[in-house]
């Protein structure tokens, strides 16, 4: 158990040492080349969610943060005993969910930084919390459809 939650420790420990890395050392609107065309590091901040969405919504993310810190938490506690993956996506989540609502709450915004141009579109930029997030998200999905797969094997040899 305890693993999962030092996964979590260590990705808001990355992610808010990168932010403050950026934060102390570019200017807003700032950007540095890392690879032509492609990769940028870009000084951005968001006071909304992916995409620039509910921009100024604070209060909204807030609530919906604590609710998802506890919800993950929770699944932690319950079903990541028995499933390794699941911790560790859970644990992930849990790092960039938590490693966003810092900034939320001590920035009143969010600290972004990696822009990529992927075939001519300029991605949305984004941060060590928002990667931990997505991977995390992958992970669950994968963890459903292997334990999906798992029980219809378990009904059709019952069969």
């Amino acid at each position: 158990m305890l693993r999962y939650y030092l996964i979590a420790i260590i990705i808001i420990l990355i992610d808010q040492f990168t932010k403050w890395l950026v934060v102390a050392n570019m200017e807003l609107g700032e950007s540095i080349r890392i690879i032509d065309g492609f990769f940028y590091l870009t000084s951005h901040r968001n006071s909304g969610a992916a995409w620039g969405i509910l921009q100024g919504q604070m209060l909204f993310f807030y609530i919906v943060t604590v609710i998802f810190i506890a919800v993950a938490v929770y699944y932690m506690q319950k079903y990541a005993r028995n499933n390794k993956l699941l911790g560790v996506s859970l644990g992930i989540i849990l790092g960039g969910a938590i490693g966003n609502f810092i900034d939320r709450i001590f920035r009143q915004e969010v600290v972004d930084f990696f822009n990529f141009y992927i075939f001519n579109y300029n991605f949305p930029i984004f941060n060590i919390a928002d990667s931990a997030l997505t991977i995390g998200v992958i992970l669950i999905v994968i963890v459903t459809i292997m334990d999906e797969r798992n029980e219809k094997r378990k009904e059709s040899k019952k069969a």
